[in-house]
């Protein structure tokens, strides 16, 4: 293995990550342009074990990925191995790894990037976890934020309060957290344009 990248599906495009060179995410690139090689496989129609290879694309492999191989042996490769890396949530990855010999990853080789890819599985699930709570802390506190504004001006409760933004968000069709940022947005500007003294 001389280089390798992360993929990673994002808006329905395949993004690289952490390419080892500038060739390999051109590479990755020109898969994801495609929608052709062992990355789209992996990700997209992986076999039971997660892991694609490609022995040769100067060889047999030119046939089974025929637009992306001449790219991979233009660019100094012969093979390629993709693991998927499943997180059992949104987001799909693959790890690949590129040889410039052909049929380099045999039997002990997949037994390690099957390894490997379990590792980088498990840390891919961590940070999209702490993603999502990031996200759910950042959401709850711009609720609570829009609630606090809403209970001062009115002269509701917490619930009361809750209930407004419930329902300015069904009528505008607006997520709860886009009407809660929108309000405290709100707010915001119009004390930074009064000036002290003026209200």
């Amino acid at each position: 293995m001389e280089a390798g990248s992360i993929s990673i599906t994002e808006h329905g495009r395949i993004e690289t990550r952490h390419p080892t060179s500038e060739a390999i995410g051109k590479l990755d690139n020109i898969q994801s342009e495609l929608r052709e090689g062992p990355c789209i496989t992996a990700l997209e129609d992986p076999p039971p074990c997660g892991l694609v290879v490609a022995g040769d694309f100067a060889g047999a492999d030119a046939e089974r990925w025929p637009r992306f191989a001449p790219h991979v042996v233009e660019a100094g490769y012969r093979a390629l191995m993709s693991t998927q890396l499943s997180t059992d949530g949104g987001l799909r990855a693959a790890l690949n790894l590129y040889s410039a010999t052909p049929h380099a990853y045999g039997g002990n080789a997949r037994t390690m990037a099957g390894m490997f890819g379990a590792q980088a599985s498990l840390l891919l699930y961590g940070a999209e976890t702490a993603a999502h709570l990031q996200r759910a802390v950042e959401s709850r506190d711009i609720i609570g934020q829009a609630k606090g504004i809403l209970m001062e001006r009115f002269k509701v409760d917490d619930n009361d309060a809750f209930q407004m933004l419930v329902k300015s968000s069904q009528e505008t069709n607006l997520k709860l957290t886009g009407v809660a940022r929108w309000l405290v947005d709100q707010v915001g500007t119009s004390a930074s344009t009064t000036e002290p003294g003026t209200g």
